[in-house]
Formats: structure tokens, C-alpha cells, sequence
């Protein structure tokens, strides 16, 4: 009876071994990245476009699979219209022109993709290059912190005087409703404007919480992977692959919940002006909002960040990484069962933010699992991060903290076809403890 006891047992915990699931970082029972992303885009080819899209799309509109559609210049949804494009569509933003495509305040996208019939929005040039084109703006009438409401009629060249109205985003109504974007893949997008401005892949500016928004990949853009103004959102299992600028920032008093999502980061490709996988503001100038609205809060569970990086110690010297996570003064962050693996450091709160408990309420990380990071949290130009380990690593907050390579820490890093990104079971070994956390930050600073 005892021996069968014990085979019981033994059979039960192998079971539990091969059934468990890895609590931080992207989880699911399978790798949901098969079938319906692509870390290669530039080698992919696609047909010829055989239809043209351009100006104004102002009546209820559908794009079909076995069409190829080119974007000429800045092409609106408007007058309320909803378009519609079928699975599997490819969509190609035109070089020359600076296409880009923007769904104007009232009008709505269904772009309703499969798992293995992806949506594919991407560049016209042979050698495809981030910035190839403009990228996707999705306006919408839901609240902002700034004073009135906004335009984004500056990401635009030669916008005629009648399609101004058709830039503006801003409102009241928190549950609007701008469609769906599912199974979408949003390639080499982020024109450059001018100067140091950028289009982004995709721009949700005061987006309502009715909007569905899953499975969407941004690579290789030039401006932010994924950037949010105002509204109130649910991301859910996005996906930033070497964007020269931010991955994922919010602002103007976004409220947000980000769940299952990943980042890419490359040293190679990153611009040389501060770039973050995750980005939280309430505003830029102090002047532009209003106190009384809400601040921007970020909602951000089960999200993992990593550095692709040949030789990390070699690239944090060169001045290639940076910080993973950016926190400005008067915006909200609630950070839970998030990987954060090789940057420096893992976050950096913005230099006005006073370390007191008020502050430290406001901006939480817990169940975190911290790998090879030069540093965890620190102050911007401030050293001395005593207080933030005390405080963060305090047993209370669950976060550990390691110091493993790519290779060891997720599950089929390297695959180039079918990469893994989530965390290898067995890897929470790391103490809780705050004693032990703090020998680690020596480790990872030496």
C-alpha cells in the first residue's frame, strides 16, 4: 500500500510538472505567438496591389482577401462609416506618399483577423525599412485630461482645410466604440514628420473602453510600437518587436488595462533619444491639462520585457541599454506578475517624483520577476536607490530577483520560426527576501 502510495504521488507531481503554467510574464497554456505573427516581415513577400484606397472613405466599405489594397497618402474613415476588412487581407502603405490610414472620431475599423488569417498592414519597398510608412490612428470620443479636446492634424503634410474636423478626437463618452482590431499585423510603419516626430504603428487617441483590441503585432516601427491618449482601453496579448522608439506609452490621462503582452527591445535598432518598452505619463507640459480630470492610469499584469542582446555587459557600456519602464511625475502604475530581463536599470521614475509612501502608492510593482537588470528602480539622476529597494523589496511584494541569460530564462528564446517567450517553469528559484535582492543588485552592477 505504501509503494503505491509513493507511485501515486510521484505520478501526480510529474503531471503537475507537465500541466503547470509559469505565472509571470505572457502565459497561456500554448505559445499563443504561433500561426499569426511574424518576427521575419522583411522577408515575406505579397502580391502586387490590384486596388487603390486614397482620400476619403465615407460610406460603409469591405476589403477582401483576394484583393491586395494600396494606401495612397493620408486615407480617412469618415462621416461615421465602418470599414471592414476580411481575414487574411493585406493592406500595403505606399513609400512615396507617406500613406497612412486614420479612423475618424465616430467612424469605425472591423478588422476581424484569425489566428492563422492574420490581417497584415506593411510596407511597398522591396527592402523594407521601419518608417516605410505613415501607420494607423484610431480617434475616438472618450475622455482626455487636456483642456478641451485634441487634433492630431500635425502627423499630416498637405492636409487640405475640409479634413481638419477630421483630426479632432476627444469627448465624454467613456464606453465609445471604434470597432475591432483582432489578429492585425502593423509592419515598418512610423514616417518621420519632421524633426524628431514620428508617426507610430498604431495611435489610439481617446479610444472607448467598447473597442475590442487583441492580438495585434507592431515591428519595426520607427516612431512608438503602440502609443495611447486619453480614453479608457483594454489591450490584450499585443505584441512590439524592435521598435526604434517606445514600446507601449500612454498619456494625457489614459486609463488602461494591458494584460498578456510582450516587447522585444534591440540595442541595434533602438533611436539614440530615450526609448522605453513601457512609457507612463499624465502630459508633456504641465500647461497642456487640467488637474481636475484623471491622471493617466496603467493597469499592466502578466507583461514581459526583454533585451535582445549578443553581449549585454559590452552594449550597457556602449550607452545601448536603458531603462525598461519610465514613470513620469503624477501618473498611476500598477505593475503585477511582469518579467523585466536585461536593461539598465529595469525602471527609472521620472526626477520630479518624491520618494515618500504617498508617491510609492501610486506606482506599484509586485509579483515582478527581475533578471539580469544593471539596477531595478531608481530615481532619474539619482544613484542611490536604497529607499526604493527597501520598499520594493520588501517580502510583502513577492518581486525576486536573478541573473540568468535569454536562453535560460524563457523557453525557445532562439527558435527564429516559433520563439517562446514565456518563462521556463522551473526559473522562480530567487529568493523573496529583501536581503537577498539587494545582494543580487550588487551582482548584476559589478
Amino acid at each position: 500500500m505504501k509503494n503505491f502510495t509513493q507511485i501515486v504521488l510521484i505520478g501526480l507531481f510529474i503531471i503537475g510538472n507537465v500541466y503547470a503554467q509559469q505565472e509571470k510574464g505572457i502565459i497561456g497554456g500554448n505559445n499563443w505567438l504561433y500561426n499569426w505573427t511574424e518576427f521575419k516581415p522583411n522577408q515575406k513577400q505579397y502580391d502586387e496591389p490590384t486596388q487603390i484606397l486614397a482620400g476619403n472613405i465615407d460610406k460603409d466599405t469591405k476589403l477582401y482577401k483576394r484583393e491586395t489594397y494600396m494606401l495612397l497618402g493620408n486615407v480617412f474613415v469618415t462621416n461615421n462609416a465602418t470599414l471592414f476588412i476580411e481575414p487574411g487581407t493585406v493592406i500595403i502603405g505606399d513609400f512615396a506618399s507617406k500613406a497612412s490610414l486614420t479612423i475618424a472620431k465616430g467612424s469605425k475599423i472591423i478588422a476581424d483577423g484569425l489566428e492563422t488569417d492574420p490581417i497584415i498592414f506593411t510596407s511597398n519597398r522591396g527592402i523594407k525599412r521601419s518608417g516605410d510608412w505613415g501607420g494607423i490612428i484610431i480617434l475616438g470620443d472618450a475622455p482626455t485630461n487636456k483642456f478641451g479636446n485634441g487634433s492630431v492634424a500635425s502627423f499630416y503634410t498637405d492636409l487640405s482645410q475640409s479634413a481638419y474636423g477630421n483630426t479632432n478626437f476627444g469627448g465624454t463618452n467613456v464606453e465609445s466604440n471604434s470597432g475591432i482590431l483582432r489578429y492585425v499585423r502593423i509592419e515598418f510603419a512610423g514616417k518621420r514628420i519632421k524633426n524628431d516626430d514620428y508617426f507610430n504603428g498604431l495611435l489610439l487617441a481617446c479610444v472607448g473602453n467598447k473597442t475590442i483590441l487583441e492580438n495585434i503585432m507592431v515591428s519595426y516601427s520607427a516612431g512608438d510600437s503602440f502609443e495611447v491618449w486619453g480614453g479608457d482601453v483594454c489591450l490584450n496579448k499585443f505584441v512590439s518587436y524592435r521598435s526604434n522608439s517606445n514600446d507601449f506609452k500612454f498619456n494625457y490621462g489614459s486609463q488602461c488595462k494591458i494584460d498578456n503582452s510582450l516587447a522585444i527591445r534591440s540595442p541595434y535598432v533602438s533611436s539614440s533619444s530615450a526609448a522605453r518598452c513601457l512609457q507612463v505619463a499624465s502630459y508633456d507640459k504641465k500647461e497642456e491639462v487640467d488637474f481636475t480630470k484623471k491622471a493617466t492610469n496603467v493597469e499592466a499584469k502578466n507583461l514581459t520585457f526583454l533585451n535582445d542582446s549578443e553581449n549585454l555587459k559590452s552594449d550597457i557600456e556602449k550607452g545601448l541599454v536603458k531603462e525598461a519602464v519610465y514613470v513620469g511625475q503624477n501618473a498611476n502604475l500598477d505593475m503585477n506578475k511582469s518579467v523585466i530581463s536585461g536593461f539598465n536599470p529595469a525602471v527609472l521614475l521620472e526626477s520630479t517624483i518624491h520618494i515618500n509612501q504617498q508617491n510609492l502608492e501610486k506606482i506599484k510593482f509586485a509579483n515582478m520577476y527581475f533578471n539580469n537588470c544593471k539596477g531595478n528602480i531608481f530615481v532619474e539622476n539619482d544613484s542611490n536607490n536604497e529607499d526604493l529597494e527597501n520598499w520594493y523589496g520588501n517580502s510583502s511584494f513577492f518581486n525576486v530577483y536573478s541573473k540568468s541569460n535569454n536562453a535560460e530564462t524563457f523557453i525557445d528564446f532562439a527558435n527564429e520560426k516559433r520563439p517562446d517567450f514565456r518563462l521556463r517553469i522551473n526559473k522562480i528559484i530567487a529568493s523573496k527576501d529583501a536581503v537577498y535582492a539587494k545582494e543580487d543588485l550588487r551582482i548584476n552592477e559589478n
